[in-house]
């Protein structure tokens, strides 16, 4: 069970995904209707996630994303949006958000992501991410970048797992990914999970598409 804030202008979208919360267990503990609503809530009854809509009315959900990450930084925050605007995403993983989705995704989907942002995971919307990706035009390579293990790590997470996932697919231990992880930030000059897989499939480092074994 988790403690969810759902942040959205769209009451009938609010209800829904309340009901659906509610059905599976988990305590959602308050709704915005604007982003600054969000804020106020989130530091008046500090959920484990936000679920954050980006357009909102009097503060957008990117500057509340910015201010909870600030201000509350127990609180994760879960972008779920009908955009695939570039600009958009690209602020909303730099203002700290853990993941991206779009509204076309299943609740059941939508909830697994959710559990993961609250346990500390990232999560992707391949969709999404390609849609970055395909702005990006004469990528260059340079896998000397990184190491064979950093790679291979970043690929796993690409691909979809979590870092606990990509740790047991590997065989090595959580701990031992996220230090090849803190590794990776810096060489990538990443300020996060997100920002970090999205930057070496921009490099032509990994493949968003890539099929594990």
């Amino acid at each position: 069970m988790i403690k969810i804030l759902l942040a959205d202008d769209h009451a009938l979208l609010r209800d829904g995904l309340r009901r659906s919360f509610e059905s599976a267990g988990d305590t959602v503990v308050g709704e915005a209707s604007t982003g600054e609503e969000a804020v106020a809530l989130a530091k008046a009854l500090q959920p484990q996630v936000v679920l954050m809509d980006l357009s909102m009315p009097v503060m957008d959900g990117i500057e509340a994303t910015r201010l909870i990450r600030e201000q509350v930084p127990a609180t994760r925050i879960a972008v779920l949006t009908m955009h695939d605007d570039i600009d958009k995403t690209r602020d909303a993983i730099a203002a700290g958000a853990s993941a991206y989705l779009s509204k076309g995704t299943s609740f059941t989907d939508l909830r697994a992501t959710v559990l993961r942002v609250a346990d500390g995971e990232t999560a992707l919307s391949p969709a999404l991410a390609g849609a970055m990706i395909n702005t990006v035009t004469n990528a260059q390579a340079n896998e000397d970048l990184l190491s064979d293990r950093q790679i291979e790590i970043l690929q796993a997470i690409a691909d979809g797992m979590s870092t606990k996932q990509a740790g047991r697919y590997l065989g090595i231990t959580t701990k031992t990914v996220h230090n090849h992880l803190n590794a990776i930030y810096r060489k990538l000059d990443a300020q996060s999970l997100t920002h970090a897989v999205l930057g070496a499939v921009r490099l032509g480092i990994i493949d968003l598409h890539h099929e594990p074994d």
